[in-house]
Order: structure tokens, then sequence, then C-alpha cells
């Protein structure tokens, strides 16, 4: 995608071909910084304060991240530590785990002169290859859009997003936006509705940003506008990203999406979750019971950072001094409150047999 014309991913080698550098996200609306990784606590450092966010980001940092510390040393013991702190960064998003599972099964059997090099090469593979699974899904998903669009000649196509699930979010493209881009692209007629997304307003922030610059029509809303525009007829569809996928189809993502999906089922709205195979957990068949939540800073909750009217950033406190908060940063969707799930493979039901349908190669995995 595009800022400001220049093309950009959301991660990349520096000029250097070592060090990676970041979209810093905890900066955006109002500033495009660009941060230079280089060692591995940078790395875990920016994927814990959000820095880097979205399952498929955390990721692709992540495996950059196991490049950096085999440059320090690339023992076994410091391959293990270096693993382990990685994994620690953020408990819910899959794809971390995904990553770094996929780099260890390229670096621990061979020797230690090559480890760096097999790292590199294999982290640049997974971040090609997420560009081109986003883009795979962006196509499936647009063939949602356009047949909203055919079934109202003329009009507007209304969907509503929560959280962030752009490009951003990803390498590139994105997984519940990219149809959206697509579709603009393609001339249809799309508005979106962003919800704010707090505690830490990613919608606000970083889906909104994103649409901007895309020139994509959008409003922003409050979290708890969507029933409302719902019950008006004002949102054709609902499509949002994951973090994580159970096996049976269940999905978690950014808190508040729950709410989001009692509301579309009530008002007979479609809702649609989008994401890569990489976001799917094979091991969970129950998303509400054994998806691990994340528990973040109550800070999140009770303070927010933005611009004032003299320009400089700040964070101010919002709530009564000396309450507590509680800040669950996922909530998990049933699958039968999920209309269908957007891959990289096509579109199937949110069921066990709805995603072995697209990846029949897991059913031999269970036999």
């Amino acid at each position: 995608m595009k800022v400001e014309g220049k093309h950009y991913r959301s991660i990349w080698l520096a000029a250097d071909g070592w060090a990676a550098e970041i979209i810093d996200q905890t900066r955006l609306p109002h500033e495009f910084v660009i941060e230079r990784l280089e060692t591995l606590e940078d790395a875990a450092r920016a994927i814990e304060t959000m820095q880097v966010r979205g399952a498929p980001l955390i990721g692709a940092t992540a495996a950059y991240g196991l490049c950096l510390a085999l440059r320090t040393d690339a023992s076994d013991d410091a391959l293990e530590a270096a693993d382990a702190r990685l994994r620690r960064t953020r408990p819910t998003a899959v794809n971390l785990m995904w990553a770094l599972d996929e780099m260890l099964g390229v670096i621990r059997n061979i020797p230690r002169a090559d480890r760096v090099a097999a790292a590199y090469r294999r982290a640049g593979e997974i971040c090609d290859e997420d560009v081109e699974t986003c883009r795979a899904i962006g196509q499936n998903g647009l063939s949602l859009i356009e047949e909203v669009a055919a079934n109202k000649p003329g009009k507007t196509v209304n969907i509503l997003t929560h959280c962030n699930a752009g490009w951003i979010a990803t390498v590139d493209w994105g997984t519940a936006l990219a149809p959206i881009y697509m579709a603009h692209d393609k001339g249809i007629a799309v508005h979106v509705w962003a919800d704010e997304t707090r505690p830490r307003n990613q919608g606000a922030a970083l889906t909104a940003w994103e649409l901007n610059s895309h020139g994509v029509p959008h409003a922003i809303i409050a979290d708890n506008a969507g029933g409302h525009l719902m019950q008006h007829g004002k949102v054709d569809l609902v499509i949002t990203g994951t973090d994580r996928t159970a096996a049976n189809g269940d999905v978690c993502n950014k808190i508040g999406t729950y709410l989001k999906a009692l509301a579309a089922r009530d008002n007979n709205v479609p809702f649609y979750v989008a994401l890569p195979h990489t976001t799917i957990d094979w091991s969970i068949m129950d998303g509400v019971r054994d998806i691990p939540i994340e528990e973040r800073d109550a800070r999140e909750v009770t303070h927010m950072r933005g611009r004032t009217a003299s320009g400089a950033m700040e964070t101010i406190e919002i709530s009564s001094p000396g309450s507590g908060a509680a800040n669950p940063a996922f909530d998990v969707t049933p699958a039968r409150l999920v209309s269908g799930l957007i891959t990289e493979r096509g579109v199937c039901a949110a069921s066990h047999e709805g995603l072995l349908g697209l990846y029949p190669e897991r059913r031999d995995d269970e036999s």
C-alpha cells in the first residue's frame, strides 16, 4: 500500500541488509515514524509495546527478531533463549508461535555457520508469503462485496469493521480491509464504518489512517454505535480480522468483536472474518474455553494519548483517580455467529468441516 504516494510494507530490511525497519504504529496517525530494529530486545519490545501489532505482522517481526539474535550468538543455547523471549511477548496471536516454529524448523539442524543466512532467507519468505496470502484473501472477499453491490445497484455498500486488520496489521494488503481496498479500486462504491476500538483506538488511529491514505470513504464511530446502525439498515455486512481461529471456527479478535457479532445476528447482517491459514490453531477445538486472552496494562483503559490543540502529543488520565480497571485485550466470537471465514483458499463455513474443506491436508494429520 502507499503512504503519500510511496509504497511501503509494514516491515522490511534496512539498506544495510541486516537490521529490520518498521512503521511505529504507536505514533500513528499524527506522526509517521520509521524505527530501526537492531537486536532481539528491539524486536521483542516492538511487539510488546505494540509498535507492531496485528497477528501476521507480529509473526514477521518475531522472525526477524530471531535473525537479529543469531547475528550475536548462533549457538543452540542462544537460539532457545531467543525463541523463549519472543514467545513471551504476546500470548494470544497464534501467528507468533507459527512463525517461530517455521524459523526453528529451518535453523535447528544446520551448522552454526549457516544459521544466520538461513534465518534471514526464511524470514524474507514469511513476509513475501504473507503478502500473497493477503492478496488472495482480498480477492476472495471481494466477491462477497460484489454480491452485495449487485443486489443494491447504484447504491453504496456499507461495511463495518472492528479494530485494524489492514495492511499495517500484516506485511501488506491486510485481511479484513483487503477486500475493501480491492472493491474501491475496482470502482465499487463502498463506505466503511470504523469502530474507534477502545482502549487503544486502533480503528480511529490506524484503520481510519489507512482508509484516508487510500481514499476510501469512511467514518469513525464509537464502539457502541454499531448495533444502532445495523438496526437502521446502515450496515450491509461486517468484516473483521482475527488473531487466532480455533479448529471449530470460533474466532478470537480485539475486545468488542463478540458484541458486534451479536448485533449482526439480531439484525440479519452477515458477519465475516478474514484470516490467513497461519492464524488457524488446529490444536484448539473450543475457542471460548481454550484460547488464552491477554490482559494488558490497566493504564490503556484509564489513560489516553492524543494530539493537543498546540500540536503536542500528550497522555492524559480520563478515569476517576484511584479507580482500578480491567483490560482483556481480546474476546472470542463463537462460530455459530460467524457467517463465513474468508481465507486465501476461499470462503468457508465457520466450522471444523468448513475449514477442513479448504485445508484437507489437516484431515490427514488428524487421522
